[in-house]
């Protein structure tokens, strides 16, 4: 049994590496060229455009569920509309680059365009009634001061930045590997100049480190029970006998609202329980509640928006899901 396990969790890492490795560069690209600036702005206002805007850029960015907790915490004390901020909540963690790879490998084209319309359809629902609502108000910060990374070009608060002085002048830094490529060579940089090479290593190194540390483990987590499933015969009896029809619904519903699993670490468990008779609408609910729900994400939203604003949040989400899911099935 052991053996068997081992070889299919092998199968399972070998059939969704590459879809991992391309998802992990476009994400490490999308984090060092798309502008914060842009994001903010577009995240703030009033109307559907704000909403629709906040839902399309958390398809994309490479943010899990508790890393857009503070980014959606910050922007609604800057002054961002509740709206906004909750269908970024919803988009950001339930699909990105690499889980819609990864969805496409394991699960096949029609799981993959459906989850990415389903999460704009709940991201767009869920800004219009949190537009609706009025949660506790905050009082915007002032902005922060910017400066521009002489090494890399990035945009950074100067608070917050690490700095060197040269030539009578403060240099400000996104993080020490710049702040000492300039300090080996200031007149390389002094002049504006942007080094290429530097900020392909911030790629790579946002890539293949920085997000494996991020999603690696939940991912691990998400293949190992993805393999129990397929491998041990009595697991998947179970998942075929008792989640084939309308229970398989209410058992992703509360399996996910009870288990944080990231997106991407999402894909292969939902693909073992339909691979054992699940129904795929009750899988592509658990596709869409697991990434967008953890016990961090409910903790945080009461604190900073109130119990009223969760209800809502986790109603709408809970609503949404098992008729996306239940339409899925029909297709």
């Amino acid at each position: 049994m052991i053996v068997q396990y081992l070889i299919v969790f092998k199968d399972y890492l070998i059939e969704v590496s590459p879809y991992l490795a391309i998802g992990f560069l476009l994400s490490g690209l999308v984090h060092e060229f798309v502008p914060t600036k842009w994001v903010e702005r577009h995240l703030g206002g009033a109307g559907l455009r704000p909403i629709l805007y906040s839902t399309l850029i958390g398809t994309i960015l490479p943010i899990c569920c508790l890393g857009s907790l503070p980014v959606a915490v910050s922007l609604h004390r800057k002054g961002a509309r509740l709206g906004p901020v909750l269908a970024f909540l919803v988009a950001t963690p339930a699909t990105s680059i690499s889980a819609l790879l990864v969805t496409y490998g394991l699960l096949g084209l029609k799981f993959t365009v459906f989850i990415f319309f389903a999460v704009i359809a709940m991201g767009l629902v869920m800004g219009l009634m949190g537009n609706r609502v009025r949660g506790r108000t905050r009082i915007p910060a002032p902005p922060a001061q910017q400066a521009l990374d002489p090494v890399c070009g990035m945009s950074v608060e100067m608070e917050k930045a690490t700095k060197t002085q040269c030539g009578g002048e403060t240099y400000y830094f996104c993080c020490s590997h710049c702040q000492q490529a300039f300090e080996e060579s200031p007149e390389e940089y002094m002049g504006g100049s942007r080094q290429v090479a530097h900020r392909v290593k911030h790629v790579l190194r946002y890539a293949f480190v920085d997000m494996v540390k991020d999603i690696g483990p939940e991912l691990l987590l998400g293949l190992a029970l993805a393999a129990l499933v397929a491998a041990v015969t009595p697991v998947g009896e179970f998942v075929g006998s008792h989640f084939g029809g309308g229970l398989g619904y209410l058992f992703s519903l509360g399996f996910g609202l009870i288990m944080y699993i990231c997106s991407t670490a999402s894909v292969p468990l939902v693909h073992a329980f339909v691979s054992q008779g699940m129904n795929m609408g009750a899988g592509m609910v658990l596709l869409l509640v697991g990434p967008i729900t953890s016990w961090g994400t409910m903790l945080v939203l009461r604190k900073e928006f109130g119990g009223r604003i969760l209800a809502i949040y986790l109603a709408v989400i809970c609503t949404m899901s098992l008729a996306l899911g239940y339409c899925f099935s029909l297709i």
